[in-house]
């Protein structure tokens, strides 16, 4: 880990941002327009979070985020004794994932979004434009990690500023942090009004399409070269990044009223761009399509009951 977090910070990293900059300005450009906008939403909601006018969401956040870890690191145990498990059945396993993410997405996230944005502008219209401006942000700022990050992609091999200074297995445990950091900020977001009937089917489902991931990543540690319980721990340690992306997702829409709906937006648009680029290739690239489009269905379903009974 020593390793990764220096190749963020050293001067080989910077050249070789700069030069990811030159190349793609416009992904540059949208980063930072991103980051710019994930700054002003969280910085006029920290003196509500420092006033303590929050505390209940941000307790509920972190509660949320915290299972998702407990999940993820549940999921990663059978890696103690299993060095593998058919890939097909991997494969099936994250596509219902990918599905309970979709599902997610659409009626804990977008859905609320729209009520809150037509509620907020009286017209639902521009309550539909501020979601889809949250979104936007959330897909330029996943785009723009994905440039700068060093991971490994299943397929596409490592990428991102500085990836030749990491090593295989920390290419790919930053590409699950990458995945995580959404993950922790929908739940963040959806517990930002302290509304458990937003955040709790939200969190259920992270939390259930966790275990599968937990255990993916885990194997893919002991395929890279990792002992069984370093691995455990490893992978474990990576859903430390939804406690952090919950606490930063209740800064981003605590504060104005028109920050609820962009945050949902953005955390949505943040998720959508994980699945589409990531989880759903990852699980047709072993030729077990019909698998993995089944389980889809049935993460989808799985969740769109969750939302219905809890929510």
């Amino acid at each position: 880990m020593i390793d990764a977090v220096r190749t963020l910070v050293n001067r080989s990293w910077l050249d070789s941002a700069r030069e990811h900059a030159r190349e793609a300005p416009a992904t540059t450009l949208g980063l930072g327009l991103a980051l710019l906008a994930v700054v002003l939403l969280f910085a006029q909601s920290v003196q509500r979070i420092a006033a303590g006018e929050i505390e209940g969401a941000v307790r509920y956040a972190l509660l949320g985020g915290a299972a998702g870890c407990v999940a993820t690191a549940l999921g990663a145990l059978p890696a103690l004794v299993l060095r593998s498990i058919p890939q097909k059945l991997e494969d099936s396993m994250l596509g219902m994932a990918a599905g309970m993410m979709l599902a997610a997405s659409a009626f804990s996230l977008i859905l609320p979004g729209l009520a809150a944005g037509e509620d907020i502008l009286g017209h639902a219209g521009l309550g539909a434009g501020v979601v889809v401006l949250g979104m936007a942000l959330g897909v330029l700022l996943m785009l723009g990690l994905d440039q700068f990050i060093p991971h490994a992609h299943a397929e596409g091999g490592p990428c991102g500023a500085g990836h030749e200074r990491c090593s295989r297995v920390w290419l790919f445990v930053l590409a699950i942090a990458l995945h995580n950091l959404p993950e922790g900020m929908a739940i963040g977001v959806s517990f930002a009004q302290g509304d458990l009937n937003v955040g709790l089917p939200l969190t259920t489902a992270i939390a259930l399409q966790d275990i599968p991931e937990g255990l993916a990543v885990a194997l893919a540690l002991r395929g890279a070269g990792l002992t069984n319980i370093r691995a455990v721990l490893v992978a474990a340690a990576t859903g430390l990044l939804e406690p952090l992306g919950a606490l930063l997702g209740v800064g981003l829409s605590s504060g104005m009223a028109i920050a609820y709906p962009v945050g949902l937006g953005l955390a949505a648009g943040a998720m959508l761009f994980v699945v589409s680029h990531e989880v759903i290739p990852e699980t047709h690239r072993n030729g077990h399509q019909t698998a993995a489009t089944i389980g889809l269905m049935v993460g989808f379903a799985v969740m769109m009951t969750l939302d219905t009974t809890l929510g």
